[in-house]
């Protein structure tokens, strides 16, 4: 319940402090062809690392940023790319999510922030039970090279 709460709180705060909301997700595959994903405390299933982008935050910044603080992956500016923006507009008329693509990382132990349960690197081929549909379709969309314009 209080996690229900928490979440309706912050959407409640973004729609009325925002006319548009940014956030960013990192699409991170390693050789082994397994990708790394999150599990929120507050949101159930398991997402692609990411989050929101703060006012006068670069974009790249924040998903370097989160990459680190979700999933402790080190990305350099360079090792990142935009392969698609998406709307996201489920709970906000004004969602946008740019999503990343990481093609090199190195990895440092993480606190994993407050918000995440657990994060790790799952076989493409068997990913965990509870993976969001919007993970898997950013999954399909970046194996088959197409991207929907929703998130």
């Amino acid at each position: 319940m209080i996690k229900f709460l928490r979440k309706s709180v912050i959407h409640t705060w973004f729609r009325l402090s925002r006319g548009a909301t940014l956030g960013v997700r990192i699409l991170a595959i390693d050789a082994q062809d397994r990708v790394c994903l999150v599990r929120h405390t507050y949101l159930p299933g398991w997402h692609l690392p990411g989050g929101g982008v703060e006012s006068g935050e670069h974009a790249l910044d924040a998903a370097i940023k989160e990459a680190r603080e979700e999933a402790g992956l080190i990305i350099r500016p360079e090792d990142l790319r935009l392969i698609s923006i998406h709307t996201n507009f489920a709970y906000f008329k004004g969602d946008h999510v740019l999503l990343y693509r990481a093609d090199a990382w190195t990895t440092q132990p993480t606190d994993r922030a407050h918000e995440i349960a657990e994060h790790g690197f799952f076989s493409l081929n068997d990913l965990p039970i509870g993976t969001t549909a919007s993970t898997h379709r950013r999954l399909s969309e970046a194996k088959d090279g197409l991207s929907s314009p929703t998130w």
